[in-house]
């Protein structure tokens, strides 16, 4: 009875765990020693991506290792974790999330286990808890309501303002909180041993940038950005690279012709509509997933222009 007891929980125990806990590990790349990356799609969320679709990775020292954002469903963030456990038997003691979009924390619970310190922004609590209803049922339509049930909402337990240095033991990461930018909650992290710069969204690369912020903000943002000692950039979307800062010009390019395009609709008369329609004719230029986004940069930038002086 005791065997058949311990068959029956074996039995339970298989059906409460996702199929997507045995899915294969997410293919990494060291770029430097220690630094993990692994690059998302350039595509919109979908069953047949499951949120893979914004870089995450990791990075180990001595003494632990720290994540850096999770993905874009549960699924993502366990074949996060175990890539990780491929490489080593280190606990994850830190998980940073570098800015409040879906993509990049809804695998936040696959790590609920490892007990880690989650650090943000000191605006991203409030970001989550704003857009939180709305993620959430925007994942259970593109995923399902499987993966959005699996799906927590985890708050930091340590806030950045300004900056903050953690140690991973013989390993020092420089955290830094930025004005509004890309998004108001935006976190970089800068590997003091290998000068490699996680960005988040600060930087797009090759996918066309999503403007969810601040768009004279994310361009003074870039102006400071510039002058920093990076040797590899770490983008939120596409190729890392390490022709730094040259790699920070499309992205600076494509956001001064929205700001400068954007303040000539706005001086013509020409209203939020219209502006908008005319968008939907300007050259896509290279970017990929430019129709999907161009028109809603220019609804945020004509409402943060509309009334500048």
């Amino acid at each position: 009875m005791r065997s058949l007891a311990c068959l029956l929980m074996t039995c339970l125990l298989c059906l409460a765990v996702p199929a997507s806990a045995e899915g294969t590990a997410l293919p990494m790349r060291e770029v430097a020693r220690g630094i993990f990356v692994h690059q998302g799609l350039h595509q919109e969320t979908s069953s047949s991506n499951q949120g893979d679709i914004a870089n995450i990775g990791f990075i180990v020292g001595e003494r632990c290792v720290a994540v850096v954002d999770t993905g874009g469903s549960a699924e993502v963030g366990d074949r996060l974790r175990q890539a990780i456990r491929q490489r080593t038997r280190l606990p994850v003691c830190y998980v940073i999330n570098t800015h409040a979009h879906p993509d990049h924390v809804f695998g936040n619970a696959a790590f609920a286990a490892d007990e880690p310190v989650f650090i943000g922004h000191q605006h991203l609590a409030a970001a989550l808890q704003a857009r939180w209803p709305h993620y959430r049922k925007a994942l259970a339509r593109e995923l399902g309501e499987q993966q959005a049930a699996r799906t927590a909402m985890i708050l930091p337990g340590r806030s950045v303002t300004g900056e903050m240095t953690i140690d991973l033991g013989a390993r020092e990461l420089l955290l830094r909180a930025w004005p509004t930018a890309h998004t108001d909650a935006d976190l970089t992290v800068l590997d003091r041993n290998t000068a490699a710069l996680w960005l988040g969204d600060l930087l797009f690369e090759e996918r066309v940038p999503s403007l969810d912020g601040s768009l004279k903000g994310w361009l003074a943002v870039m102006q400071t950005l510039r002058p920093m000692p990076v040797r590899i950039a770490i983008p939120g979307h596409g190729p890392v690279s390490g022709k730094w800062p040259a790699v920070l010009e499309p992205q600076e390019r494509y956001l001064l012709g929205l700001l400068n395009d954007t303040r000539a609709a706005i001086k013509a008369g020409r209203t939020l509509a219209q502006a908008v329609a005319q968008a939907e004719n300007a050259p896509a230029s290279g970017w990929l997933l430019f129709d999907a986004y161009h028109r809603r940069n220019v609804t945020t930038a004509y409402t943060e222009l509309e009334w500048e002086n």
